[in-house]
């Protein structure tokens, strides 16, 4: 066919009580105890927001190291490999915190002097991880370590628009760094974390109103 009828179809998202994360300090004591390979990829997933097929297709070419960025360019299908991304949307630049970039950049030295087109994540030369075997491992190592909790990529994903929201990134951004096909989606999926209940609401006016009258009074005494 020409064209595919299901391009930018926009499936149900869950509802808020569907949307399960964890919190910072929990994100860092899973993500201490697993080997290098798996912890980073549990960490972009954590801080840069991936989905799992554009994480099993991303490749060094499209991490820049040097300015800190992720090209999100390809998703990768069980039976096809290599894709487009989803949407039009998805394919997007996302900002690499401090953390990711340390472990990508001990990933790379570790590496076996990688292809700029090789798999960051792959167990072979054109073969991603595959999320089976990432549980297995994760789960070996948490249960290993004492650790109750447990983490899933989708998990992983919501937990790393909890933790942009807490930072104070705009929807509109968030909406964004996900590759959400319209920030519609972000609000849907996550207004719920989002600050504005209506005390802070008519605080942060009061605030606002406060500032600019007090401005236009100092003002005023500079022109007397």
């Amino acid at each position: 066919m020409p064209i595919n009828p299901t391009r930018d179809l926009e499936l149900p998202v869950p509802t808020p009580s569907e949307v399960e994360i964890v919190g910072p300090e929990v994100a860092a004591s899973l993500l201490g105890v697993l080997p290098l390979a798996e912890r980073a990829i549990w960490a972009t997933a954590l801080y840069a927001g991936l989905r799992y097929g554009e994480l099993r297709a991303l490749r060094w070419e499209a991490v820049d190291l040097d300015r800190r960025l992720i090209e999100v360019r390809e998703s990768w299908d069980p039976r096809e490999g290599p894709i487009e991304p989803k949407t039009r949307r998805s394919r997007r630049t996302v900002p690499m915190p401090s953390l990711l970039h340390r472990l990508l950049v001990n990933l790379l030295t570790e590496d076996d002097s990688p292809d700029a087109s090789a798999l960051v994540f792959r167990v072979a030369d054109e073969e991603p991880f595959n999320a089976e075997r990432l549980y297995r491992y994760a789960d070996h190592y948490w249960r290993k370590a004492s650790l109750t909790e447990r983490l899933r990529l989708h998990q992983a994903r919501h937990t790393y628009a909890s933790f942009m929201i807490a930072a104070g990134v705009n929807p509109k951004a968030l909406s964004s760094f996900m590759g959400h096909s319209s920030i519609t989606v972000t609000f849907d999926l996550y207004g719920h974390l989002m600050p504005g209940t209506e005390a802070e609401g008519a605080a942060l006016l009061d605030t606002f109103l406060d500032a600019e009258a007090a401005e236009g009074e100092q003002t005023a005494r500079a022109a007397a």
